[in-house]
């Protein structure tokens, strides 16, 4: 097995109630490792934890308790610079302050290569624009960002964060803003990108697509890690319901084999 680019030990988080009542506890005691060159498909109900999760990952939250490990080093002793050169995040959604171009959105993932003086070179350029290629977003380069359908927004901010050239690659429903076409060429792509060495992590609430495409599934309910494995071994009749609430068939797909879940009416 390939070496830890994460170790998550008996992680909680609680956000702090708005009108001074006791804490809201979002993970409880969760561990979990993530070995290097992985994708793995965070799932679990609204609520769950999810996304919590995955911004502790990035550094954007602080774990109440517990410890995360970034590759072997202790995640809270690397300054922003350093975490940024590791990992790169994708939101949900993004909101620009100004009216930036594509390729200026996409530049901005290179901010954590730049100098002193902070320019881009011809070399940040390059790469910004062979990211926009990647997620089939060149042709978008010039076009003010704001003016994107959502689809098309999100592929430049994935685009952005792999102008960042992370080791680690973590998203927030990638996926969710997407047509079907182009849902495909981004599991593809994060295939590809974990089949390179890069440690892909993927928040997502569509069990099927998970399935189909992940390497590992990692499912939590309300905060705790309750399944962790391949597609067969976490997406089972009894899981489903106890964690979901909904009695579903399990067949294999046709074609992969893997899990396809049928919800019964």
């Amino acid at each position: 097995m390939n070496p830890p680019a994460y170790q998550l030990r008996a992680i909680d988080f609680a956000y702090p109630p708005p009108d001074g009542g006791e804490r809201v506890h979002v993970l409880r005691g969760l561990s979990l490792t993530i070995p290097a060159g992985q994708f793995l498909v965070i799932l679990g109900p609204n609520g769950s934890g999810k996304t919590t999760l995955l911004r502790c990952m990035a550094g954007l939250l602080v774990p109440t308790a517990g410890q995360i490990l970034i590759e072997d080093a202790s995640l809270n002793r690397r300054t922003p610079r350093e975490i940024a050169r590791i990992v790169a995040l994708v939101p949900q959604e993004t909101q620009p302050a100004f009216d930036f171009t594509v390729l200026q959105m996409v530049l901005m993932g290179r901010s954590p290569h730049l100098g002193q003086l902070g320019f881009e070179s011809e070399k940040d350029v390059a790469v910004a624009r062979e990211c926009l290629a990647t997620t089939d977003a060149g042709h978008l380069e010039n076009r003010p960002f704001d003016e994107l359908s959502s689809g098309e927004r999100q592929r430049v901010v994935i685009a952005r964060a792999l102008a960042q050239q992370p080791r680690i690659l973590l998203l927030d429903e990638p996926t969710s803003f997407l047509d079907i076409g182009h849902q495909l060429q981004t599991y593809r792509l994060l295939r590809t990108l974990a089949a390179g060495g890069m440690t892909v992590v993927c928040v997502s609430h569509d069990l099927n697509s998970a399935a189909q495409h992940a390497d590992e599934l990692a499912l939590l309910h309300r905060g705790e890690l309750v399944a962790r494995g391949t597609a067969g071994e976490v997406l089972t009749r009894e899981i489903v319901k106890r964690v979901y609430q909904v009695d579903a068939d399990i067949i294999p797909h046709p074609q992969t084999g893997r899990p396809v879940i049928l919800p019964r009416e």
